[in-house]
């Protein structure tokens, strides 16, 4: 995938979802993941030419793993986007202190805590998450599997209690293209360090979508069409211009 597609997909998701506004400072969470380094590049992109001003700036929660940060930074550099890193030792209250069996719930929790507290001290008002298509319809297939109803995240949430709004302006992009992007442009990613990394629900559904593809190619396509079109979830009704 090349950048003006990207650019082209973003754009559409923020208009499509009113997800930007005049004067909007904006944090993107930065893992060091393919995807929120694509992120990084979409929104740097967008902000050149989009019609309504906006502010950028990369924050990266570290667990507390030893982690060189230089080649994002460089990037960051290039992007002209400010990076931040908060150091914390989430990791370690979690395996060493906690001995938390699964991890990942108590661990998200306390990352987007971490990002969240930085984001309010920089001056943002709103937060990006790298979330893309596969991930919408993962999320409501664990939904469906795992609680009983259909139900994924939205592509805009208002946190009052924190004052922030969370945005997820890749909901239109597949991963696979995000793949494509980052070897086409050689994107600095970085391998999750963390021990429970590979062994998660998620995983589980990709690899059960796989499977269903096998036998029914698009499933991917028409499960995000009955998330956004057929399904009365107010929160994926697009705003009225």
């Amino acid at each position: 995938m090349k950048l003006q597609q990207l650019l082209s997909y973003t754009r559409k998701a923020v208009d499509d979802y009113q997800m930007i506004e005049e004067g909007d400072r904006i944090a993107i969470g930065i893992s060091g993941g393919k995807d929120s380094l694509t992120l990084l590049y979409a929104l740097s992109g967008l902000r050149r030419f989009y019609p309504k001003h906006f502010e950028l700036q990369a924050i990266a929660v570290n667990l507390g793993f030893s982690i060189d940060y230089n080649k994002i930074q460089a990037l960051c550099d290039e992007l002209q986007v400010p990076f931040t890193v908060v150091d914390t030792q989430i990791a370690k209250i979690i395996f060493e202190e906690r001995k938390e069996s699964n991890p990942c719930s108590l661990c998200s929790k306390m990352r987007k805590g971490a990002l969240n507290e930085k984001a309010k001290e920089l001056g943002c008002n709103k937060i990006a998450y790298a979330h893309h298509k596969d991930d919408v319809i993962e999320t409501m297939l664990m939904s469906l599997i795992y609680e009983g109803r259909f139900h994924t995240f939205a592509p805009v949430t208002e946190w009052d209690r924190m004052g922030l709004v969370l945005i997820r302006p890749l909901i239109y992009v597949n991963e696979c293209d995000i793949v494509g992007f980052r070897n086409k442009y050689d994107l600095p990613v970085f391998k999750n360090p963390c021990e429970a990394d590979g062994n998660t629900t998620r995983e589980y559904a990709t690899k059960l979508l796989n499977e269903i593809n096998k036998n029914a190619p698009g499933i991917r396509e028409r499960l995000f069409h009955a998330i956004t079109e057929e399904q009365p979830l107010t929160k994926w009704q697009k705003p009225k211009a």
